[in-house]
C-alpha cells in the first residue's frame, strides 16, 4: 500500500482528462477511489483498470447537474469503504465564445456545471465531513479566472465564483473539520476544447494543446501533494501551468 492508504478519496468528471488521472495516482498512492462522471462505460473500464493494478476503486454514474447524483457519489463512499475523506471536484465544461455571440445556452451550461455542479458537491458532502470531524474539497478551477482573456469571461466568472465560494467555506471552518484547496490548472490536454462551440476558438485552444500543454498527470500530481499533506496544513490555493503559457 501507499501513503494514501488511509485516504477514501471521491472524484467527478472521473471519466476522462484530469479526473482520470487523478483517480489513477491517488489509486496507485493508495487511495480508495469513487470515481463519478456521466460517461459510465469509460468510469467501469477505468476501475477495471485500477482493480486490475491492485487498487481499490468504485464507479458511480454522475451528472453533476443533479443533486441526487453527488448524494450517491457520497454515499456509496462511506456504504463501500465506510468514509469520505476527499471531494475532488473535476467535473467542467468550457463552451467559451465571444459574449457579443450571446450564446446563453452556453453560458447556463457552464454555470450549471461548473458552479452549481460544485455546490452539489459540498451540499452532498458537509454532513458526511461534520459527522466524521474531518474532510477536505479539493477543486479543480481555472487560470483563466487569474489571468482575464477574451471569449473566457463566462467561463472565468463560474471558476472565481467558485474560488469566492472555497474561501468564504474556509473562513467559516476555522474549527479545524474542513480544509479547503483551489487548484488552478493552465491549458492541459484534456477534452476540454471538445466542448468549444466556436469553430475558430476551437482550432486556437486545440493549437495549444498539441504545442505546449500539460499532460493531466501533471494535475493529478498537484492533487497528491495536496492531500497528502498533515491535517494541520492546508493549502489554499495552486497554480500549475505549462512553463511556454502566457
Amino acid at each position: 500500500m501507499g501513503p494514501l492508504e488511509d485516504k477514501v478519496v471521491a472524484i467527478t468528471g472521473a471519466s476522462s482528462g484530469i479526473g482520470a488521472a487523478t483517480a489513477r495516482r491517488l489509486a496507485d498512492a493508495g487511495a480508495a477511489v469513487v470515481l463519478g462522471a456521466r460517461r459510465t462505460d469509460h468510469l467501469e473500464s477505468l476501475a477495471t483498470q485500477i482493480r486490475d493494478a491492485g487498487g481499490r476503486a468504485t464507479a458511480v454514474t454522475v451528472d453533476v447537474t443533479r443533486a441526487e447524483d453527488l448524494q450517491l457519489l457520497t454515499e456509496t463512499a462511506v456504504s463501500t469503504y465506510g468514509r469520505l475523506d476527499v471531494l475532488v471536484s473535476s467535473a467542467g465544461i468550457g463552451p467559451i465564445s465571444p459574449m457579443t455571440a450571446r450564446r446563453r445556452a452556453d453560458w447556463n451550461a457552464m454555470i450549471d456545471v461548473n458552479l452549481r455542479g460544485v455546490l452539489n458537491g459540498v451540499d452532498a458532502a458537509l454532513p458526511i465531513f461534520e459527522q466524521q470531524g474531518r474532510g477536505h474539497f479539493v477543486t479543480i478551477v481555472s487560470t483563466a479566472g487569474l489571468k482575464i482573456v477574451p471569449t473566457m469571461a463566462v467561463y472565468a466568472a463560474t471558476k472565481n465564483a467558485v474560488r469566492t465560494m472555497l474561501e468564504g467555506l474556509r473562513q467559516e471552518s476555522t474549527d479545524g473539520t474542513l480544509k479547503t484547496t483551489a487548484i488552478s490548472p493552465g491549458m492541459t490536454r484534456t477534452e476540454f476544447a471538445d466542448t468549444i462551440t466556436d469553430p475558430a476558438i476551437r482550432a486556437e485552444i486545440g493549437r495549444g494543446m498539441a504545442e505546449f500543454a500539460l499532460d493531466p498527470d501533471a494535475v493529478a500530481r498537484a492533487v497528491q501533494f495536496v492531500v497528502d499533506q498533515p491535517w494541520e496544513v492546508e493549502i489554499g490555493e495552486l497554480s500549475i501551468r505549462p512553463t511556454r503559457q502566457g
